[in-house]
């Protein structure tokens, strides 16, 4: 399981010493994709085959799913850590989640995520509140 928050920077080569906490669950391989709010989800290659096998139950007559796995997979890259930790994100999915220097990686549970410092200060600005203020009946599965 993915927790915390992180503040890696991003190498003059594109890549993150991935948080200390997660390298022991990444260090087969992991899959890099584009997330939501556009940040880089980041899976274990095993949670990755499970959210995979998810998606394939989805109807091919679905436009909406055929759409969400088509951005979602061919925007995804396996990458294996070096001993040192770290990983190489792909040029388009920097460019995607607008990666500079500064980062934040958070912990969501089953997935990790990779954000912009700047971009996830400006999330978690325009969300907290509404976080504090949230009721039992106002997101599924939890209450």
């Amino acid at each position: 399981m993915f927790l915390g928050t992180h503040s890696p920077r991003l190498d003059e080569k594109g890549r993150i010493i991935l948080p200390a906490k997660f390298r022991e669950e990444l260090s087969s391989g992991l899959v890099l994709t584009k997330g939501q709010e556009n940040c880089i989800y980041v899976f274990s290659a095993r949670e990755f085959e499970k959210v995979l096998a998810q998606m394939q139950d989805a109807p091919l007559s679905n436009m909406a799913a055929r759409d969400y796995i088509r951005i979602f997979l061919s925007g995804a890259s396996d990458e294996v850590p070096d001993k040192q930790g770290r990983v190489t994100i792909p040029a388009t999915l920097r460019a995607y989640a607008g990666l500079e220097k500064e980062l934040v990686v958070i912990g969501a549970g089953s997935r990790a995520e990779i954000w912009d410092a700047g971009a996830w200060a400006d999330y978690l600005s325009a969300k907290e509140s509404a976080f504090s203020a949230t009721d039992e009946q106002g997101i599924p599965g939890i209450g």
